[in-house]
């Protein structure tokens, strides 16, 4: 990444944190308990009209390191 598009991405990233403060000490709190393979991940969208969207994962061993990256655990 170039570091043009890393400053957009911080930026959005800190605007987003700003707005939205819950989410990633949700999202850290996640990986520091241990996301383990099986872990099932499910996301459900709600459009202002009422409609749903779901989607889930069940969590492979190869999905582990971006997880504890997405969390900002680098261990």
């Amino acid at each position: 990444m170039n570091p043009k598009d890393l400053m957009k991405f911080m930026q959005a990233k800190n605007t987003f944190n700003t707005n939205h403060p819950r989410v990633e000490p949700f999202i850290k709190a996640v990986v520091a308990d241990g996301i383990r393979e099986g872990s099932v991940i499910e996301v459900k969208v709600i459009s202002p009209e009422g409609e749903a969207k779901v989607c889930n994962i069940r969590v492979r061993e190869s999905d582990i390191e971006l997880l504890r990256l997405l969390g900002g655990n680098k261990e």
